[in-house]
This record gives structure tokens, sequence and C-alpha cells, in this order.
């Protein structure tokens, strides 16, 4: 009998414990750990973040449904990985042995890396549900006292499509308290250009977000690098694609939400061999670990190159489809091992994504992710909002259930019409 542990009860990691169970059937030992005890949908943040949801209606507690598929839960933050000794230390001490470990935990915030940044500092952030819930609270600060909003990203971030979300959210919901007047809005982004999307751009990505921002009254500060943050002021040093820098900016703002840098987690990024010097996991075609070909990583957590150099660094994003389809290739390339085959089942690594933009949306699809494409594509309309709404019902209830199933691809796919994708 074989003991899979599985590290993070994210979007990946808890998908990726069911396909597990389903394909090895009951005679091998799945371990889920994760550092707390509640599964989150993150993209519902947005949401959140300016009272459309509450915390609810996108958390639940994990134990329950992972136990009641025969799958072990520990509500712990591992410490240490050894993958000599193939066993992980937890928090407190207690060890756990594995004959795999399949890596999902996500990132690490890396906030440190501009002053006076994240929930601790002066910027608010929608990256969990527990700042998303912070920022709520100085979003309603702001409604009492209006002021200036800057939203963006920082040097080396790597998920862009959250903050033009909220930057669109935050200004539907302001058009309907009918204080969108009130509030001058900056988009500030390391990305090269509007709709970049640390992916080189989609169809017309560019062109189709610069005229949502012009059209909502959004400013914007491409090539843009945050260097510090005060108290309602943030220091921006601004270059041209060639990297010299051109403008330096002041912003004062009344509210900020900055998504940070990502980097690996301490006990995956302190693994010698095992990560970039980011912290993120090294993984083959087959998301097996080259130096470990026990462990393997799906998600963010993994590293990938950027698409292309730009002048403030930014990170290719890992979306939910792209994720899915790592899941399925780690459990299928385990399942053949374990009975005597080489595994060669390979991830996808196309770029999919329902994009809610208050009242509105944007879906783009990007085939595959690394340009160039065989399918580029980005269409707005209010479909895409009201898909993303069934799609985080959908994906909850699919969690609780349990379900192996591939779900963005069944779910998303098909209300796209695209199909299954090779």
């Amino acid at each position: 009998m074989a003991h899979i542990v599985v590290m993070g009860a994210g979007t990946g990691g808890m998908p990726c414990a069911y396909e597990l169970r389903m394909e090895l059937g009951r005679e091998h030992e799945i371990t889920v750990i994760n550092e707390r005890d509640y599964f989150q949908f993150v993209p519902s943040n947005p949401w959140l973040a300016v009272g459309w949801r509450d915390r609810s209606h996108i958390t639940f507690d994990i134990r329950p449904h992972l136990e009641r598929k025969g799958i072990n839960f520990i509500a712990k933050r591992v410490d240490k990985i050894d993958p000599d000794d193939n066993q992980v230390t937890l928090d407190g001490g207690d060890t756990i042995d594995y004959d795999y470990l399949i890596i999902a935990t996500g990132p690490r915030l890396a906030f440190e890396e501009v002053e006076g940044s994240g929930p601790e500092g002066h910027t608010e952030s929608i990256c969990t549900v527990d700042h998303a819930e912070k920022a709520y609270g100085a979003y309603q600060a702001l409604l009492e006292d209006p002021g200036h909003v800057v939203i963006g990203a920082m040097p080396f971030a790597s998920c862009f499509g959250p903050a033009y979300e909220f930057s669109f959210i935050m200004d539907s919901d302001l058009r309907k308290r009918k204080m969108r007047d009130k509030v001058p809005m900056t988009f500030v982004t390391s990305e090269p250009y509007i709709g970049h999307l640390g992916l080189g751009g989609v169809g017309d990505s560019k062109g189709f977000l610069e005229s949502d921002f012009r059209a909502h009254h959004i400013n914007w500060i491409t090539n843009a690098k945050v260097t510090k943050i005060e108290a309602g002021k943030m220091f921006v040093e601004q270059f041209d694609d060639s990297g010299h820098k051109i403008k330096d900016h002041e912003l004062d703002f009344k509210y900020s939400m900055m998504l940070p840098a990502f980097k690996g987690v301490d006990a995956v990024a302190n693994v010698e061999g095992l990560c970039n010097p980011r912290g993120f996991v090294f993984v083959d075609d087959h998301q097996r670990n080259p130096k470990y070909p026990n462990i393997f990583g799906a998600g963010v957590c993994i590293a990938i190159p950027p698409v292309e150099a730009t002048a403030v660094p930014t990170g290719a994003p890992k979306t939910g489809y792209m994720i899915e389809s790592m899941v399925t290739a780690i459990v299928q390339n385990i399942a053949d091992e374990l009975s005597g085959k080489e595994g060669t089942t390979l991830a996808t690594w196309n770029a999919i994504c329902l994009a809610d933009m208050g009242d509105t949306g944007a879906a783009f699809v990007a085939l595959p992710q690394i340009p160039p494409r065989n399918v580029a594509w980005f269409k707005k309309g209010k479909w895409v909002h009201m898909a993303k709404i069934a799609f985080e019902k959908y994906f909850i209830r699919k969690m609780k259930k349990g379900t192996s199933e591939p779900i963005y691809e069944k779910y998303i796919l098909k209300m796209l019409g695209i199909g299954k994708l090779k």
C-alpha cells in the first residue's frame, strides 16, 4: 500500500485528493494536509471585498467532505520537507511519512518586497478570505469618507485578473450607490500594457480593457514599479519598454488594493534543488520534480517562466483549467507508476478564464498559454458575469460532494462551446 500526501486543500489540492481516491481505489492511503481547516473559493474574494458575498458563501469545513471519501485530513502547517527520508514535519513536531508527495500549496504572499504594503501595512489584499474581509471593512470606511482609490499589482505579480475584476466590481458598486463621482480611480500595474495579464495579451485584451477603463473613467500607469507605501501615499517608478525610468509618481489615496508578488511557501522553498530562487517547484512535462521523482507539483506553486521579459518583472498566471489539467496528469502518472508502468500523461497548460466586471464580464482563452497560440480570443458580455456566478455555486457544490470529474472542462468548456482540449 502506498501513502500519497497532498500539501494544500485549495482549488488544486481538493480535486487532486478526490481524483486520487477515485483512480486508486481504497487500497492506497491518501492524506491531505492544509494549514487551515476550511476550504475557500478564492475567485469570489473580489465580491466579498465589496460586500456582495460573505464568508459563509465561499468557505466550508474540509474534514467531513474528505473523510466521507476515506481521505485523511490534517489541519496543520507543514514546517519542513525531508525528501531524502520521504517525510514531512508539521507545526508542533509531528512527522508524516509518504511514498508520494503532491505539492499544491499555492503561494506565499510576499508583501515584504514592497515596504508598507499588505493588510499589515497600508494596502488591502483579496488573496485570501481573511484579507478580503479586511478589505471590505476598509471599503466601508471609504464609503463614509470617499477619495482616490488605487488598485493594481506589484512587481513580480503573476495573477493580474483579480485586480482588473476588483476595479470594475468596485466601479459597479459605487455607481449603484450613486457615489462613483466622488471616487477617482487609478490602476497601477507592473504589466507593460493594460491587458497583458502576464500572458503577453490574449486576443485583443489590450484594446478591450483599455476601452473599458476609459469608459469607466479609470486611469492607469503601466510598467509601474511600486517602491514604497506610506499611509495614504504610494511611491511608483514608471519605466519605458526598454527599462529606462521615465517618471516618478507619488499617488495619494484613501483606499488601495494591490496584489503582491508571489513566492513559494517556506517549507517548500527551503528544500535544496526542489525550487527556483523564488521558491517555485521545478516540474517536468509530467508534473514531477526532476531531482525528487516521487514529488509532484500543481498550481500556483510550480515554476513557469514568464511568457516574455518585461521592463518591470511579471510572472505567468496559473488559471483554474490549467491547474485542473496538472492535477489529472499527476493522478494518472502516479496510478501508472503504482501499477508498474511508466507515467506518460501530460498537462495541457491552456489558459481559460472567466473574469467578472461588476455588471458584465470577460472571458479569455489562450491555447496554449505561451504564444504562438492555436487559439487566442477575448470576449465580453453580461453572459460572462452570469456564468461566473453560476460557476461559483457549481464548483463549491462539487467540492462538497467530492466529485472527481473535471469541473472546468465539464462546465466552462461546455459553456464556451469549445469542447475537450488536447
